[in-house]
């Protein structure tokens, strides 16, 4: 009855993380649960996605299946959203696909560009869902490792190079990465698109988290070096930027023989995105944006308490992002040993990264700091005081 498929897929814990830190008896009765282990979040919506989707729940294109592939008021709100931040201007009616969340997106762009054996280049750490839909299109993740230099994720560029070899198709990469926060200056992405070009192959570019940067740093776009709109797909989503998580609005973009692909494989997939969602998410897109820049300094400030708080302790510094990482292994504990015992000693609920990656994923445990407010952060130290990992510094 199994597939064979599935031998190379495995779960990513957030579930039985998440599970155990609802069992009260599961943590410390001390404390209320921090939590940590999933990308949720407590901040504000933009200010048009409730009054506009309200008004669209009676009108007939609510609840409807067509278009499938999205409908063009919607597509034409990404096209000009990208050409906004990128200079390039997408087609919205040839080289736009509107799908059920970024993560269907990346999916489709898989099952449209890799055949079984081809080889797709990731960072190590990458999100779990993303490895495993690399395995459920045929294919096989190559990992390129992000490095801890003087406390912050830096490309490894040399086994980036040395990843892409005669069975690589192309590259799947986000920045900032999930779950690292690592992200890519001008020459990460220039040696990527130097790849790209010189050995033909494409990007899928993630752009779900591309304006949640830290530290002044700025957006760098592959779309921007020269030759990249041709052989690039880029995967958006209004779940993180703009934090509508529930109205699952995605989209791919890209050139239009390839996303006519992945229209199909959107369509055998699933049909129209939630009908009720995509009025909203054009008003979203087409509506003021200073919202996302108040979301990533209140972001910046989660970070930075953390870090503030746990001086000595092994965390990255992330430059982007909804979460960080601790490496659990130079405390001497595995990660989900780990894992455990955050939640059974100090009521935070965090995921072991075992699975994210390769061997620099399965150092550590992941921090997701967009559901928790500052207050309630600021109690992590003493939350950790006495405790097994606390003991190990």
């Amino acid at each position: 009855m199994r597939a064979r498929r599935l031998d190379s897929i495995h779960g990513f814990g957030i579930d039985q993380v998440a599970a155990a830190a609802d069992e009260p008896a599961r943590a410390n009765s001390r404390w209320p649960v921090l939590r940590m282990e999933n990308l949720d979040t407590d901040l504000p919506l933009p200010p048009e996605a409730l009054p506009v989707t309200h008004e669209a729940l009676e009108t007939p294109e609510a609840n409807s299946w067509l278009p499938f592939t999205g409908d063009m008021p919607l597509r034409e709100a990404i096209a000009d959203f990208t050409a906004e931040r990128t200079g390039h201007r997408y087609d919205p009616e040839r080289e736009i696909v509107i799908t059920v969340g970024g993560m269907e997106g990346l999916l489709n762009a898989l099952l449209a560009t890799v055949s079984e054996g081809d080889e797709v280049v990731v960072t190590d750490p990458t999100y779990a869902g993303i490895v495993n839909r690399v395995h459920v299109a045929a294919g096989t993740p190559r990992f390129a490792p992000f490095r801890v230099v003087e406390g912050e994720w830096r490309l490894d560029r040399g086994a980036l190079a040395a990843a892409v070899g005669p069975a690589t198709r192309g590259l799947l990469l986000m920045s900032p990465s999930m779950p690292s926060g690592g992200t890519f200056d001008e020459d990460d992405w220039r040696l990527v698109c130097d790849l790209c070009r010189e050995r033909d192959l494409f990007l899928i570019y993630d752009a779900a988290m591309e304006r949640l940067l830290f530290d002044g740093r700025p957006l760098v776009h592959p779309l921007r070096f020269d030759g990249m709109a041709e052989r690039t797909l880029v995967v958006g989503s209004l779940s993180k930027e703009h934090r509508m998580i529930g109205w699952r609005v995605g989209w791919v973009a890209g050139p239009a023989e390839t996303i006519a692909d992945v229209g199909w494989m959107h369509v055998y997939n699933t049909t129209t995105p939630v009908g009720i969602a995509r009025a909203a998410g054009t008003a979203v897109l087409r509506g003021d944006q200073v919202h996302v820049a108040a979301c990533v300094a209140e972001l910046e400030r989660r970070r930075d308490t953390m870090l503030a708080g746990l001086t000595g302790w092994p965390l990255v510094r992330p430059g982007g992002g909804w979460s960080m990482l601790l490496d659990v292994s130079a405390l001497g504990f595995e990660p989900e040993e780990a894992s455990r015992l955050l939640l059974e000693e100090s009521s935070i609920a965090a995921t072991g990264m075992r699975g994210w990656g390769g061997e620099v994923a399965e150092r550590y445990v992941r921090f997701v700091f967009s559901a928790e407010p500052v207050e309630r952060l600021g109690t992590i130290p003493e939350r950790l005081a006495g405790g097994s990992l606390a003991r190990a510094l």
